[in-house]
């Protein structure tokens, strides 16, 4: 049996679990267009496991990115944030574990 579910579900889920700290409000309804989207793309639904998700996906700032994944960014003037922002971004494109941004955050897969 499969059943499909809202945004408003999908977040209420991950409170019920009490992993609602894992994501912002809005990078919740990142992860949720990516997987839905990834659904779509396999034409296979998915099992809605939030303790999955917590392990598979995280949200953090560009700089916490940076620092976790030893992305060089030195080369870059100190001042130029949106830059450093794009090299976080192309870096996780790069290695497929990009989903989505929020503001200077990111939304993507570990790796």
């Amino acid at each position: 049996m499969i059943k499909t579910i809202s945004l408003f579900d999908f977040r209420q889920e991950f409170k019920q679990c009490n992993r609602s700290d894992n994501f912002s409000y809005e990078g919740l309804e990142v992860l949720f267009d990516y997987l839905e989207s990834l659904e779509f793309d396999r034409d296979t639904p998915l099992e809605l496991d939030v303790i999955e998700f917590c392990c598979e996906f995280s949200e953090d700032t560009w700089e916490n990115i940076a620092n976790s994944y030893s992305i060089i960014l030195a080369d870059i003037i100190e001042e130029d944030e949106e830059v450093k922002m794009e090299r976080v971004k192309e870096y996780l494109e790069e290695n497929g574990a990009f989903v989505g941004q929020v503001g200077g955050s990111f939304v993507y897969r570990d790796f």
